[in-house]
């Protein structure tokens, strides 16, 4: 099954939002190795920093990007992001709709 790899890589001059693809059986999500190999493949060279917030900083020093974050994971299933409360985060993080007068 395809696994769509949401990300963004933080570089000094801003953040760049990317995706990855990988291939995993069915049912399964990716873990900490398929996704530091896919990050390789794409020139990446990272060690996973964060489980939780899914954050991997460079492997080596002088890279031009201080960290990668995924986002969230599309595998075509409802419900396939790294953190469960995203969207609650996301909804509350946006202006709320002022109550008429």
């Amino acid at each position: 099954m395809e696994c769509i790899v949401h990300f963004e890589v933080h570089h000094p001059e801003g953040i760049k939002p990317l995706r990855g693809l990988l291939f995993l059986e069915e049912g399964k999500t990716p873990g900490e190795q398929e996704l530091v190999e896919m990050f390789k493949d794409m020139k990446f060279n990272v060690r996973l920093e964060d489980r939780e917030r899914w954050v991997f900083k460079p492997a080596a020093p002088g890279e031009n990007y201080s960290e990668i974050r995924i986002t969230s994971f599309d595998n075509g299933k409802k419900g396939s992001q790294p953190e469960g409360e995203l969207k609650s985060i996301v909804g509350n993080l946006l202006p709320q709709k002022r109550a008429g007068l």
